[in-house]
Parts: C-alpha cells; sequence; structure tokens
C-alpha cells in the first residue's frame, strides 16, 4: 500500500447484490445504475466496469463530468443518462455524444431544441415531472408547453423517458404523500399518452420506492444505494423482512477501508492526548497512530468516539481527529506493531466495523458517510473467484 489508505471493492458482493435486484424486480422492470457522487464514494471509473459484467448496461449521472467519466469506463455499449446539471456549453456535446438527459425545466428544453437543429442529431431526452418533491421538475401548464414544442418539430427530440422523483419513501411517513405523487404522476402522463408520445421508459423509483411501492417499479427503476449493499433505511429493510421466516439481509456489502499503523507511542498518566484537553490519559495508555484524518474521510465528529479494528480487536479513537491522523488507544494489543493493518471500514478475523458504525456516530447518512470518501484514495477491485 503506497498511500495513507485504500478502499478495497469487492466483486462478488456486488454480483450478489445485482442478481438480487434482478430476481426481486423482475425481467421486465429495466435497471438504471445509479453512480453518481462518485459511485456513491466507491469509485466510478472501478465499479463501472464490474456493474457490467454484472448485467447493467444503463447507468445514471448526476452531471456532464460523471457522465464523462463513465462513457471513458464502459467496456461495452450501454446508455448514460444525467439527471441534473449540464451547463449550456456542454448540452451541445451531451447531445453529440448520445447522453440522454432529464429536461425540467423549459429552458432546457429550449437550448436542447437549439443544439440539435444545429447538430442534425435528436437531443434524447426524459421529461422530468413535478409530482410533488418541490424540486425540480415541469409543472403541468409547462408539460403541456413542452408537449408542444416537441409536437412541432419531433425530428429533434427522443423521448426516452418521461418521470419523477419521490419525496422519502423509504419512511411510511411519507405514505400520504407519495401516494399524491403517483396519482399525479398518472394524470400527466396521461396527457402525454393522449398527445401520442410514448416514452422509452416510465420511471419514478429509487431504491427504496422499488420495495416498499411495487406498483412505482413501472418500465424501469433507478437503483443506487442498494447495489452497494445498503438498505435505503431501517424501514425499508424491516418492511422487506417482514413477512419472510429468514431475516439474514440479502445484500453484501462491497467497500471496505484500511490504513496502517504509523507510529506507536505509550502515553503516562495524566497527560494529554492530541490538541486540546479532550483526552486525558486515565492511566498509562499505549497509543497507535493512524494516517488517517478529516481531509481523508475521517469526519471530526468521529472524536473520542469512532473506533477501527487492529489484529481483530476494536480500538477506541482518542482525542481529536486531525486533519491527516489520528490516535487509538491499543492497550489491550501491547504485542501490534508499526505497519500493523488498520480496518476503518470492514472485517478483520470475526470483528466488524460497518459505516453505519460511523453514522450511528455522526448522525451522518450513510448516503452521505461514503460519498465523502475522497477522489484520490485509491481504490482496488477484489475480483470475484
Amino acid at each position: 500500500m503506497q498511500e495513507t489508505s485504500v478502499i478495497t471493492l469487492k466483486e462478488s458482493a456486488l454480483i450478489n447484490n445485482i442478481q438480487f435486484l434482478k430476481k426481486k424486480l423482475g425481467k421486465h422492470v429495466k435497471i438504471s445504475s445509479v453512480v453518481k457522487a462518485n459511485a456513491y464514494g466507491h469509485g466510478i471509473e472501478q465499479m463501472v466496469p464490474m456493474l457490467e459484467k454484472a448485467g447493467i448496461n444503463h447507468f445514471s449521472v448526476f452531471n456532464f463530468d460523471e457522465a464523462q467519466r463513465v462513457c471513458s469506463s464502459l467496456t461495452k455499449k450501454s446508455t448514460v443518462v444525467i439527471m441534473g446539471y449540464i451547463s449550456k456549453e456542454h448540452l451541445r456535446e451531451a447531445i453529440d455524444k448520445n447522453f440522454e438527459f432529464f429536461v425540467f425545466n423549459l429552458g432546457r428544453l429550449e437550448v436542447a431544441l437549439e443544439e440539435a437543429r444545429n447538430l442534425g442529431k435528436p437531443a434524447k431526452i426524459h421529461l422530468e415531472v413535478e409530482t410533488g418533491m418541490n424540486r425540480t421538475g415541469l409543472n403541468m401548464s409547462e408539460l403541456i408547453e413542452a408537449i408542444d414544442v416537441i409536437k412541432m418539430q419531433p425530428e429533434h427530440f427522443q423521448v426516452r423517458g418521461f418521470c419523477t422523483h419521490l419525496a422519502g419513501a423509504e419512511s411510511v411517513s411519507n405514505h400520504v404523500r407519495i401516494q399524491k405523487q403517483m396519482k399525479r404522476y398518472r394524470q400527466m402522463s396521461a396527457i402525454l399518452e393522449k398527445n401520442d408520445i410514448t416514452p422509452r421508459y416510465r420511471h419514478v423509483a429509487n431504491s427504496a420506492a422499488a420495495f416498499v411501492y411495487p406498483a412505482a417499479r413501472l418500465d424501469l427503476v433507478r437503483i443506487g444505494i442498494m447495489q452497494y449493499g445498503f438498505w435505503s433505511s431501517a424501514e425499508t429493510f424491516i418492511h422487506f423482512i417482514n413477512h419472510k421466516k429468514n431475516h439474514t439481509d440479502p445484500l453484501h456489502r462491497i467497500l471496505g477501508w484500511e490504513s496502517k499503523v504509523m507510529s506507536i507511542k505509550l502515553i503516562k498518566t495524566g497527560e494529554f492526548v492530541g490538541y486540546g484537553n479532550h483526552f486525558l490519559a486515565q492511566q498509562d495508555t499505549l497509543t497507535a497512530l493512524v494516517p488517517v484524518g478529516y481531509a481523508t474521510g475521517y469526519s471530526r465528529s468521529l472524536s473520542n468516539k469512532g473506533r477501527v479494528l487492529i489484529r481483530g480487536r476494536s480500538c477506541n479513537v482518542i482525542g481529536v481527529v486531525n486533519m491527516n491522523m489520528v490516535v487509538v488507544d491499543i492497550s489491550a494489543i501491547p504485542e501490534a506493531k508499526i505497519g500493523d493493518q488498520v480496518v476503518i471500514i470492514g472485517r478483520q478475523g470475526d470483528a466488524e466495523i460497518n459505516v453505519s458504525a460511523f453514522s450511528d456516530i455522526s448522525n451522518a447518512l450513510n448516503y452521505e458517510v461514503l460519498s465523502r470518501l475522497p477522489l484520490n484514495i485509491e481504490r482496488r477491485v477484489i475480483p470475484a473467484e
């Protein structure tokens, strides 16, 4: 390991998750793999080829840069959809490269029309409608106006999708709101059909909605967090296993994160450790310095709370998490040596630290912990046997 830490990615875990998702969602439902935010921190360049090997050929990202990275990582022909930001300067290139993209306001539709006309090539669009999320999407009057634009110059558009985003399917507290959204979506979809516009895919469901609301699966589901081995929420998992005899989690975590012991020091009783007076040694304490910190994705909120694994034993982070280092108490492991493996996320022997250990301590979502892992940490694929 040349760097201060490395992220490992288990291909066998990904294959397990995709097989599970395909089985549960059915052969008539297309899976679009959501790889925004650097594939939820796992690494676009590493995940895309593995996902293709697992049978995925449809990818969704947030912005143009991510679409470029996916495109450069593809090993065969696949679809790339940009759900969010594209600058006006890049919209022409997006069309030219056959990227599909969401149209959620009339301004983007007008620019897409202009660029498609100039290129002599149709823009592949997904009409996103506002159904109650109140974030992005065409309202009813805007949808009607968009339909008029498309019908007047149909040669410049391919309507690849008709979509919306559900506001919190992972929580039962949003049930009524989501039912209203689905009703609104159906009403708007009917208007599209009356105007003889037939999208290739109708899609509204993310990971949570695909399992909590089976009727929301439609033609395509946008699967993000579940492909990486995480349930959207505890509620979503409970909903799934509620009527099953086997309560074992069918999803496997893909990501591991490890470092090495950088230095070992004995702290005498009564001495403070690190910056300030956040940790006072109540007894002689053997400590190990590990070269990860908040600059490398290990949150400062884990000061005096975090844990790592060394030689199969759980060790507490003591003192304040530094920019590039943490101090851990290894008093129970006097045999520890410089260079020993330190597991930050993952399994070592019979012990394990999950991403949830971070989120439970720091009140950060799994999504947040993962997506904050820096780009410059090496991602290393562990091939399936």
